[in-house]
């Protein structure tokens, strides 16, 4: 059933046609880019669950056969090795971690999940990328501003832009990163060894990575989203004449509005 929802929504950036959703647009335009890079045109209709595809190059979007792009397959398959090295970071027990690998592996609902065109297989992407990254920045706690530790840092902040802008679940990783943040500045405020100026430099550091920077990748999705598009569709009527007026195709477009 959300396969013909979702994939729809591929369809319209691929046709650029307006359409509105409840989720943040990211998934949908990785689907779609991911439908265009491996040579869909968009034509497929999606009426109902269970239509056959027959000539339409679905591949890419999906993965349910060997070949083609096979976009969310491979963001599922990605799963493994991030629990894997989030375990042994955390643990660091071998055992512990090929078994939480072992366990992904051989789980049911991941290997559906990660095999159709859905948001799922990309939102348990970005969720476990940002708690893998967090994991590895704390481990580089005694080096702080060291090359790694601006990496891990920065490449949290991405994976929680990424996380939101999926789907708005998102807020519960970025609820665990942020607390797992004012825990690491409450420990740096109690170490009287650390100037109050070294303290700042840490404070600005996460607020540049882990609040200005996913709040700039995520506005930036969205000016995407509107850049792309750019023709009248089933969304026109959730926004105002004013709006209507820039999409081509629409019965308003480049009528003057008063404001």
């Amino acid at each position: 059933w959300d396969e013909t929802h979702f994939g729809k929504m591929g369809s319209y950036y691929i046709n650029r046609t307006f359409f509105f959703d409840v989720h943040p647009p990211l998934g949908k335009m990785l689907i779609g880019l991911a439908g265009y890079l491996s040579g869909y045109d968009g034509t497929f209709p999606f009426q109902k669950p269970g239509d056959r595809y027959e000539q339409h190059n679905y591949i890419g979007m999906r993965g349910v056969r060997p070949s083609g792009n096979l976009f969310c397959a491979f963001l599922g398959s990605c799963l493994v090795p991030f629990a894997y090295l989030t375990v042994l970071e955390l643990s660091k027990s071998l055992p512990a971690a090929l078994l939480t690998a072992f366990i992904l592996i051989f789980d049911t609902g991941c290997i559906t999940l990660s095999q159709y065109i859905l948001l799922d297989p990309i939102l348990m992407f970005f969720l476990m990328g940002a708690v893998l990254s967090m994991v590895k920045c704390n481990s580089c706690a005694d080096r702080p501003f060291s090359v790694s530790w601006w990496f891990w840092l920065s490449l949290t902040g991405v994976s929680l832009a990424g996380a939101m802008g999926v789907k708005f679940v998102g807020l519960f990783v970025v609820l665990l990163v942020g607390l797992n943040t004012i825990y690491d500045l409450w420990d740096l405020l109690g170490n009287l060894s650390l100037s109050l100026v070294m303290f700042g430099k840490h404070l600005m550091a996460r607020v540049l990575c882990l609040i200005v920077l996913p709040l700039a990748l995520y506005t930036a999705m969205f000016a995407v989203h509107f850049a792309v598009l750019n023709r009248s569709g089933p969304g026109d009527g959730f926004f105002s004449s004013a709006f209507q007026s820039q999409l081509i195709g629409n019965n308003l477009h480049n009528v003057s509005v008063p404001e």
